[in-house]
């Protein structure tokens, strides 16, 4: 990646005179390297927790300096070795190396009377415990300056991949195709569903994934009705499906595929019913999503796809009852974070974005979601995960193999 490329664009849509500040600040003690700050990661390829990444533009110039740890010897014996000045800049592209300890007094070299310090702020409740909220608190106190939202900015880079990012992705979506093998080859009645997931995990980390996506979805009988079912402790029941949602991550780059198989390796004819309505909504958005639509636009299409189909099952009679067995939306934007850190608006070219339509009835204890990741192109898209088996004959045909 060209870090410098990606810091360059983020200088030109900042105002004269300001700085733009980003901490790589470690979300917990048990944090590991891919927890990082993605937003961070994504400007420098650093990975080093509490790291600091300052971008200035003034009316002469712009510059980046990134600040990183003072080396300790003792403190490496406990925790590992940091990065040096040289690494961080063949890295990062950044040529200007600070240590953290000269952050404050630096940054008050480049404040005068009109700066503006763009930060980026926690979009949920924790806003009031940032480590951003503390260092506008402090820099109110020594100077006065004004500050500035920069999340919109980082989103609108963030919501164009390049053709290297969606590269990543796919690889990520190879490393989930092996954990939904090793899921396949090892399903059958009697296991929890935490003894199927753990055949995911083993499989994706011997195959080289950096992390998780987010944390594993396996859901039979009726908790595959539920849309964020996550105890993943039941027991795995002769003739019902199980559905899967889950992804693994490569260099922080987020696979997200859902796939729903029958656990005795035979879907029912009314399984197949509900599957083959859902399989054929997905080919139908596959088809159609391309710049210039929103993910609301896929939406409704696919609802008014959904309603001739509900009703000939007899499951509703007035449009209005779908939501009582699809209530959630067919795609959201994909990246570094599964919900990626993106502006929602039409789609462009290098826009990912996910494809996972779904129905859950649970009077018949059936739920299914087929997920996919599309990546949007000046014509159409490319499904990145196309190669993930999920036709009711391969998926039949894969399992009846297991044996032999």
């Amino acid at each position: 990646m060209d870090y410098q490329i990606r810091q360059q664009k983020l200088l030109n849509l900042m105002t004269e005179n300001s700085i733009f500040c980003l901490f790589n600040k470690r979300p917990n003690e048990d944090a590991k390297k891919y927890d990082c700050n993605r937003n961070f990661f994504y400007l420098t390829g650093i990975t080093e927790f509490d790291d600091i990444l300052m971008l200035i533009k003034t009316p002469k110039a712009t510059k980046a300096k990134l600040y990183i740890h003072m080396i300790d010897p003792e403190q490496e014996r406990w925790t590992g070795k940091t990065i040096r000045a040289n690494e961080a800049s063949a890295i990062s592209g950044i040529s200007d190396i600070g240590l953290i300890e000269s952050f404050y007094r630096d940054i008050h070299n480049y404040i005068t009377a009109d700066t503006s310090i763009y930060l980026l702020e926690a979009e949920d409740d924790t806003k009031d415990y940032s480590y951003e909220n503390y260092f506008q608190r402090k820099i109110a106190k020594e100077a006065k300056v004004s500050f500035l939202n920069g999340n919109n900015l980082l989103k609108s880079l963030r919501t164009i991949k390049s053709k290297e990012e969606a590269e990543l992705i796919v690889k990520a979506n190879q490393i989930t195709d092996c954990g939904l093998k090793a899921i396949l080859t090892n399903l059958k009645p009697g296991l929890k569903e935490y003894q199927i997931e753990s055949y995911f995990d083993q499989a994706i980390k011997f195959n080289g994934a950096t992390g998780y996506s987010f944390p594993t979805i396996a859901a039979s009988g009726i908790n595959s009705t539920c849309l964020h079912y996550s105890a993943n402790t039941d027991t795995l029941v002769d003739g019902d499906v199980i559905l899967f949602d889950l992804g693994a991550s490569y260099q922080t780059y987020c696979a997200d595929v859902s796939r729903t198989y029958p656990i005795n390796g035979k879907f029912t004819d009314l399984q197949k019913k509900v599957y083959q309505i859902v399989l054929d909504g997905q080919k139908l958005i596959e088809r159609t999503a391309r710049p210039g639509y929103t993910t609301r636009d896929l939406n409704q299409i696919l609802i008014q796809y959904y309603l001739p189909h509900l009703k000939k099952l007899g499951l509703i009679k007035k449009d209005e009852e779908i939501r009582k067995y699809y209530f959630h939306g067919v795609s959201h934007h994909l990246g570094m974070d599964c919900h990626d850190f993106c502006i929602y608006d039409k789609l462009k070219p290098g826009s990912i974005i996910s494809n996972e339509p779904g129905l859950y009835i649970p009077e018949w204890k059936i739920g299914v979601r087929i997920e996919d990741d599309l990546y949007i192109t000046e014509d159409g898209n490319i499904n990145l995960s196309a190669g993930i088996i999920k036709e009711i004959s391969d998926i039949e045909e894969f399992m009846a193999k297991r044996g032999n």
